[in-house]
């Protein structure tokens, strides 16, 4: 997200003299960077027919032509739109709205504060609501999402992780749709924005965080897409909401932070966590799916909800009165600065009056969370599970493949400058067949962090306990101390520190591509590359994103504005290897720029900061980007936030699908199981608006066509095109 007003993943520094950027790449071998030239056998051949793989690879596609289909992609029907861009003498975008090409169609299906449950009122445009009111209402600030099928039976291609097309049947039509809410705009949220804080306010903030999980369906007699307000689906899921911890780490002593009554005027000390309980989950950023059909929603930045008013370690060491925690104050306490919590929360400013985020007094608060929580939408009174196997950190997302062997894999990024990108491998086969089989599947198995290597290769490095310097000596004591330290762990092992890795996307294996290929978006880093140069310490006493390391061939721009996209294929097409090829699929730039160095290497459509990624099920990869979106400085040439729609094996084959409204990012993207219905948020629209003028920049969704003015509000479009035809046809 790039909200000026949420705590920032990055920050803007001068940059430094360094090699150019054709110098750090050509330290990778070209036949390694372009290692998606797979040698042609019969069977790719008798795919493509007369078309070669070297031939397709070779055609650059103009912006205004369409896109034909090639190994393991069905190609691109349709024609760029132009970008919006701002207007000289307004100072805004050309448009307040979502476009997408001639022949589509984007309507609002729901908004914050939009009722999705029995009992929920209407949204009110002056934001008088309180937080019982928006526990009943969609959250704020949309971003990952997935739309399962009802009636409840699963329809997913299990080697791509992907929706199997399967066309004419009702779950088509009727399905439950799980949005994440990233984080809130306080100053929209309250009618007087949060300058003088309460409890009331908090508690409203915490309640329009976490996921809104309700039902849609389209009217089959031709009507638009709705949501149904009296389903026995709809349900919230917020900051307050009890939840299971499972696996490693559930029930140690660092899990076992104060227990409070959690009343609307206040949080009550009533106790000791048993380890095994949490209550909530917030900054819930993008998102993954099972196989079994369950929703994975990913903490992000948790940290900036806590404060701890001193950062001494040593004193007061019995605030920490847990036992097996005895003169650990310290260690606790370099925790904090490693992920990021700040002294004082200036924005949220929960700290204030509620004493759960007070991480001074409740230092062990900030442990649950930065987890990947299992939902199952199908069962509306299922408590959510901290799958704590799959490592704490700023989780960005979760997209799993399960290989032709049944093994079963996540792949994640930590979404922060110099953080690293990790995968978690199941221990035991995924089923199949019986859903219940794969239950407690994430509660066992390894996680291992990356290390991408200048020659084009990797290897994934286990955060194993004992192993590679994770022991006593160095702070771990056991495998819970390793999970619940994720980052220090990463540190110690000497993964590679990477350019904010955000949402992470799997190639499908179809049409003749059989390889397990991985992409995730790296979307900027104004820190590599600048001096004084450092690196994340090994004994994980680095602040999160304070180092400034230097450029790699996997990160190969200093200052990083614009970011990449970096994709790798697992040796063996197994999810299990421990080594990988890598290459650099997409410098995103402006074509337009003189500077090297910002120009990217792309001949397709210009982007800026790539962050929402997915593949649909005919191999075409979606690109959402995520900048300040008000087409200024950097980004005159590229205006709005955008949704752009690419050739895997082609990047200069890339063409822009939406553009957005001011200052909002475009983020989440998922499609009914028969890719003719495509869903995609818009989050924090008109962010430059102000409490007492809150459409000064924007007044979207209402500029679309949706509810009353008042204020700009996030929300999920629906996609169609006009034909009834699969979306990027």
């Amino acid at each position: 997200m790039k909200s000026h007003l949420h705590p920032k993943n990055n920050i803007t520094i001068n940059p430094s003299g360094n090699e150019s950027i054709l110098d750090v790449i050509g330290r990778v071998s070209m036949k390694r960077r372009r290692f998606v030239v797979t040698a042609a056998s019969t069977s790719i051949l008798a795919v493509l027919g007369d078309t070669t793989v070297s031939g397709l690879l070779q055609t650059a596609t103009a912006s205004t032509s369409t896109v034909p289909a090639g190994l393991g992609f069905a190609g691109i029907g349709f024609q760029s739109i132009e970008p919006n861009l701002r207007n000289a003498e307004t100072g805004l975008l050309e448009k307040d709205l979502v476009s997408v090409p001639p022949g589509y169609t984007a309507r609002i299906l729901s908004a914050w504060g939009d009722p999705i449950m029995p009992g929920a009122p209407d949204w009110l445009p002056d934001a008088s609501q309180d937080a019982a009111a928006q526990e009943k209402q969609v959250g704020e600030n949309h971003d990952g999402m997935h739309f399962f099928p009802l009636p409840g039976k699963s329809y997913y291609n299990r080697t791509s992780g992907l929706d199997v097309p399967v066309e004419g049947r009702a779950y088509n039509r009727r399905g439950i749709l799980c949005v994440n809410h990233e984080y809130t705009q306080e100053h929209f949220l309250h009618t007087d924005g949060n300058t003088v804080m309460t409890i009331e306010k908090a508690r409203k903030s915490q309640a329009a965080h976490g996921v809104s999980i309700q039902e849609v369906s389209k009217d089959r007699f031709g009507g638009g897409w709705s949501v149904d307000r009296n389903s026995r689906y709809g349900r919230r899921i917020t900051v307050n909401t009890e939840m299971r911890v499972s696996g490693p780490a559930a029930g140690d002593a660092l899990m076992r932070s104060k227990k409070f009554s959690i009343q609307p005027n206040g949080s009550i000390e009533i106790g000791v966590n048993d380890g095994f309980t949490a209550y909530g989950t917030l900054n819930n950023c993008a998102h993954g799916i099972t196989p079994w059909g369950t929703y994975l929603t990913c903490e992000e930045n948790f940290q900036g909800y806590f404060a701890n008013s001193t950062f001494v370690a040593g004193q007061d060491d019995d605030i920490v009165n847990i036992p097996g925690l005895e003169g650990k104050k310290a260690d606790i306490v370099n925790g904090q600065r490693r992920y990021g919590i700040p002294a004082a929360s200036n924005y949220y400013r929960w700290a204030e009056v509620d004493p759960r985020f007070d991480a001074f007094n409740n230092p062990l608060e900030p442990h649950l969370f930065g987890w990947v929580v299992e939902i199952d939408p199908y069962e509306p009174n299922s408590k959510p599970v901290k799958r704590t196997s799959m490592g704490r950190i700023r989780h960005e997302s979760a997209q799993y493949v399960v290989d032709d062997n049944n093994r079963l894999a996540f792949y994640m990024g930590d979404d922060n400058v110099n953080e690293y990108i990790y995968k978690f491998v199941c221990s035991r086969t995924y089923d199949p067949k019986v859903r219940a089989n794969n239950r407690d599947i994430l509660d066992h198995g390894t996680l291992y962090v990356a290390k991408f290597n200048d020659n084009g290769t990797g290897e994934w490095l286990p955060l194993v306990w004992g192993q590679r310097g994770l022991t006593p000596e160095n702070g771990f004591n056991n495998q819970a101390e390793v999970l619940i330290k994720t980052r220090q762990a990463a540190d110690r092992v000497g993964a590679t520190m990477m350019d904010r890795p955000e949402w992470v996307a799997v190639r499908p294996r179809i049409r003749g591509f059989n390889e397990v290929e991985v992409y995730c978006t790296l979307t900027n880093n104004s820190r590599r590359g600048t001096t004084p140069a450092s690196v994340n310490s090994a004994d994980g006493t680095t602040p999160g994103g304070s180092a400034r390391p230097p450029v790699d061939a996997a990160n190969p721009r200093e200052n990083n504005r614009y970011g990449h996209i970096i994709r790798w294929r697992e040796t063996g097409r197994s999810v299990a290897a421990t080594t990988f090829e890598w290459d650099i699929y997409v410098l995103a730039g402006d074509s337009q720029r003189t500077e090297p160095n910002l120009q990217g290497n792309i001949n397709g459509d210009d982007f800026s900061s790539p962050d929402g990624l997915w593949f649909d099920y005919y191999g075409r990869l979606w690109i959402q980007t995520d900048h300040s979106g008000d087409g200024t400085g950097n980004l005159v040439n590229i205006g709005s936030n955008t949704m752009l729609c690419a050739n895997p094996n082609d990047p200069r084959q890339i063409k822009l699908f939406l553009t957005s409204p001011t200052e909002c990012e475009v983020t989440g993207v998922t499609t009914t199981p028969d890719h003719r219905t495509m869903f995609i948020n818009i989050q924090h629209p008109g962010d430059g608006g102000t409490t007492e003028e809150p459409n000064k920049v924007s007044n979207w969704p209402h500029s679309q066509g949706h509810g009353p003015s008042g204020r700009p509000r996030s929300a999920t479009v629906v996609i169609t095109k006009n034909d009834g035809g699969i979306i990027g046809t």
